[in-house]
């Protein structure tokens, strides 16, 4: 026990202090695939590594267009897209932060002429579509809806105070895993270390979904979770949220399409936000908590209750 003591003391304080300092990623962290529209031709060799099909292309001969799409709800930000790109259009920031309300924030897409889409072509940039769920300021959602604009430490504070405000005290969390390979799991458990230290912000994991304000469900669901998962979701006291951690309770991942999983979390339950990522950093977990209790004013709204 001393020896324990003795080790806390020399090492001391451990906790980020997120306003002027964030948590390095891991070497060989790639964050988020993002598109250069200056360098993109619209070949699509980019689109046959993909694992997930997160990266599609379609022809439409009627329009005589080429439609390129990006889902970030589908990415695992595996990285094997970048080095195939003939003209190094695609480049990884570690970008991570975003997490979305609905799912066609997470998607983007442009087009090109059918005749220009060749590994020589030039890119018209006239021709491409903004990104889908863009922000009515004109930020791309590429760069997350927090990102180069709050800290982490600011994004934990205006989360305590709206979970005060809110729910009084602190906020609730029943974490479910609906069949994950437990890479989102460990990501979760890092947001109680004494690096995040996610409970100085009022957040709580709790054992029942009958304590809980809000459920944090990773993985794919498979066919032996679903059922488990529907009757957490009833157990749970209104005005309840769920959130969508990881790109497997998005879409799938790379179990979309095996026999022995359904799909996204939203094919069994109503989902409030999602979280992509493979699995998401706690920071983007954080972000996703906060963009869920903007939804919780219009549900006590809506069921007439007051709120101080």
């Amino acid at each position: 026990m001393f020896r324990i003591l003795k080790k806390n003391m020399e090492i001391g304080k451990v906790t980020l202090p997120y306003a002027v300092l964030t948590a390095k990623t891991p070497e060989g962290f790639f964050g988020a695939p993002e598109i250069d529209p200056a360098k993109c031709t619209g070949c699509g060799k980019c689109v046959i590594p993909c694992p997930t099909q997160a990266l599609t292309i379609a022809d439409r001969s009627a329009e005589a267009k080429r439609f390129f799409h990006l889902s970030y709800g589908d990415c695992i930000f595996c990285g094997h897209c970048g080095p195939v790109c003939p003209h190094q259009a695609i480049s990884f920031k570690g970008k991570y932060q975003l997490a979305s309300r609905t799912k066609k924030e997470l998607c983007r897409e442009s087009h090109f002429s059918l005749p220009e889409c060749r590994k020589d072509a030039a890119f018209i940039p006239d021709d491409v579509l903004p990104a889908k769920g863009q922000a009515d300021d004109g930020q791309s959602f590429s760069q997350g809806d927090f990102s180069g604009r709050l800290s982490i430490e600011e994004t934990g504070l205006k989360l305590k105070d709206k979970i005060q405000r809110l729910f009084g005290r602190s906020l609730h969390i029943r974490e479910v895993d609906a069949g994950s390979c437990n890479g989102c799991e460990v990501e979760i458990v890092n947001l109680s270390n004494p690096i995040y230290d996610a409970e100085r912000f009022g957040v709580h994991f709790v054992a029942s979904p009958r304590h809980a304000d809000m459920l944090l469900v990773t993985g794919p669901v498979t066919r032996q979770m679903e059922l488990a998962l529907v009757k957490t979701y009833e157990a749970t006291p209104s005005p309840k949220l769920v959130v969508a951690c990881g790109t497997c309770a998005i879409s799938g991942g790379i179990f979309e399409g095996n026999y022995a999983v359904i799909g996204g979390v939203d094919h069994s339950v109503p989902v409030d936000v999602y979280i992509p990522g493979c699995p998401p950093r706690p920071e983007a977990i954080l972000h996703g908590i906060f963009l869920a209790l903007d939804k919780i004013p219009a549900r006590l709204s809506a069921r007439n209750w007051v709120q101080e």
